[in-house]
């Protein structure tokens, strides 16, 4: 991941004010710490500040066109930027770098290239022939942008709000799937995908489909000239990944610079279930593994640095970026900058527990639609923000854009979670890399429990989170909450504490306004948390709130004899005639 930084149309074109936006784009250094570059046009600046991976000897940014007169700065990776230069034959390009494209896709085609980027991208593009300039966004919102209004009447772009939040009167988060055009003067929508309007699909189920589409998002993910691995959690997803990372890494370019062993990280607290499931799946697949482990205390020692790179005070997002910031930290040692990792296929499959209680086909299919047009303000921060502080670069397969609309496409009613008929979580993935002839995972891998990251590094991880903030947040503090914090104001006090941290970094109204709100049970949407009445008693992002499904659900708030006795304990399908149910002390990861 890079950082970049534009302002444009600003007041003041002195010395200090280049000064000015170099110190800003300083704050992003940690995102690309390889290289910094910037580009002034009259009252026009873009930084940008370099994470190398493709192309680390030339593609140093901003990037041009042939005569220098269009300008851009991108963070993000341009998957076919190859077949996109074999149609732009009367084109000269400057580099190698797979974002150069961009500036050439620009000339050509105007405004209107967006859609065939294939990749996860932010950038600013300036054409000084006119001074317009257009931003955008990929279109989940794999990569941070933020969008923000100077009182000089500037206009800013930055990969992170602490670049823009001190200069800008008010500032947004840029929305996925948009673009802005200075000659408009307004966003509008460029990805326009089927599922997008939350109709009710009605493909049938070809797991070949799924299975094919899915590892050709692997492999063109495997487009680096860097040294990479995989996060591997040992559940249903990461396991997938590094499944098919394994079947094709020979047949890569990175595995002839490299060599074709791959490298897999998991952290966890000691004993947890994630190390234990990590080891086994690196353990069948061979890889060189990599098992990192960290204490509570660890963990809340660096609260404040996590949430002062991340840039919020979602509980949820707290609770799992803590230990990948940790395990980041500790991959970039090792000289890996390139990681591949399974966020978003709970999203897709309706994979979090609270999906048990779906009461049909429609519901599901329109909170898995919520789910991934959410996916910026929670996991796809996450992911990127964590592994960002340490200049690591994280890649998502299951978030590719044609995979998605493979996936959004199905009929939903084979996602839903269906006891009489075998059918777990995600049933759908899992059946389709159930290959009993060359099989990609173990049988009881494949079908283990889902699990979200902050809970499978350990249990006590997020006890030891509450047992802190309740140390810190007195009762009084609480009774006040809604005056303190008017906007989102917090119920819980390790969302006090969170609030609290996150107000010292980041004060201004704007800032609290990126961060969504609502009540939430196991991952889910205020939305879904209205299937089951007994959630509303217990709203807690940890997958041990889904009571009655989560096999070491809460003890303490034990499911009411109401609640549906097929939901009262996790399943798994039969395999080979025989069960398979797996008890919690292997239970599934998020990613």
């Amino acid at each position: 991941m890079c950082g970049i930084l534009a302002v444009l149309g600003v007041g003041d074109v002195s010395l200090a004010k280049r000064s000015r936006i170099i110190e800003l784009s300083r704050r992003l250094r940690h995102r690309g710490p390889d290289w910094s570059g910037i580009h002034s046009f009259e009252d026009c600046y873009l930084a940008h500040q370099r994470l190398a991976i493709v192309d680390p000897t030339s593609g140093d940014q901003p990037l041009y066109n042939e005569d220098k007169t269009v300008v851009v700065t991108v963070n993000g990776e341009i998957y076919n930027h190859e077949e996109l230069k074999a149609k732009l034959k009367h084109h000269k390009f400057q580099t190698g770098s797979d974002c150069e494209v961009i500036a050439h896709l620009y000339e050509e085609y105007g405004e209107e290239f967006v859609d065939m980027l294939d990749g996860m991208f932010s950038f600013v593009l300036l054409d000084t022939r006119d001074k317009s300039f257009i931003a955008a966004r990929d279109a989940i919102g794999i990569c941070p942008l933020y969008m923000g209004w100077g009182l000089d009447g500037s206009v800013w772009f930055s990969s992170e709000m602490k670049a823009l939040s001190d200069d800008c009167e008010r500032f947004i988060s840029f929305p996925p799937g948009h673009l802005y055009s200075s000659k408009t003067g307004g966003l509008r929508r460029w990805y326009n995908p089927p599922w997008f309007s939350e109709s009710i699909p009605s493909a049938p189920y070809d797991p070949l489909l799924i299975r094919e589409s899915f590892e050709k998002a692997v492999i063109k993910r495997l487009m680096t000239d860097v040294p990479f691995g995989v996060l591997l959690s040992g559940g249903l997803d990461s396991s997938l990944v590094a499944s098919v990372v394994s079947r094709h890494l020979a047949e890569t370019k990175v595995a002839r610079q490299w060599g074709n062993k791959l490298h897999t990280f998991c952290i966890g607290l000691k004993g947890s279930p994630d190390l234990k499931a990590a080891k086994e799946v690196a353990d069948y697949l061979g890889t060189v593994h990599h098992e990192l482990h960290f204490t509570v205390q660890e963990g809340i020692d660096a609260l404040e640095e996590v949430i002062y790179h991340i840039e919020t005070y979602d509980v949820t997002t707290i609770r799992a970026s803590t230990p990948m910031f940790l395990m980041s930290r500790k991959i970039k040692s090792l000289g890996v900058k390139m990681v591949l990792s399974g966020e978003g296929s709970d999203e897709i499959f309706g994979g979090y527990l609270y999906f048990h209680k779906a009461p049909n086909k429609k519901e599901l299919h329109e909170e898995t639609c919520r789910k991934i047009k959410a996916l910026h303000l929670y996991d796809c921060l996450r992911a990127n923000k964590a592994t960002s502080a340490w200049g690591l670069e994280a890649r998502v397969p299951f978030l590719d854009k044609n995979f998605i609309n493979v996936a959004m496409d199905l009929d939903p009613e084979c996602k839903m979670i269906r006891r009489d008929l075998g059918r777990i979580e995600k049933w759908v993935l899992r059946n389709a890399f159930d290959d009993e002839k060359k099989p990609y995972l173990p049988k009881h891998i494949l079908y283990r429990q889902k699990e979200q990251f902050s809970d499978g590094v350990g249990y006590s991880w997020i006890d030891g989170l509450k047992d802190h903030a309740n140390a810190h947040v007195s009762d009084s503090m609480m009774t006040n909450a809604s005056f303190v914090y008017p906007e989102n104001t917090p119920t819980t006090k390790e969302a006090y504490y969170y609030r609290t941290v996150f107000e010292k970094f980041y004060p201004k109204n704007a800032a609290r306004l990126t961060v969504p709100g609502g009540p939430s049970v196991a991952c889910s949407t205020a939305k879904a948390v209205e299937w089951d009445a007994a959630w509303s008693k217990l709203l807690d992002p940890s997958g041990r709130a889904a009571l009655g499904v989560h096999d070491a659900a809460y003890e303490e708030e034990k499911a009411p004899a109401s609640v549906d006795p097929v939901l009262e304990n996790a399943f798994h399908p039969p395999a080979h005639g025989e069960s398979t149910l797996v008890k919690s002390a292997v239970p599934a990861a998020a990613v």
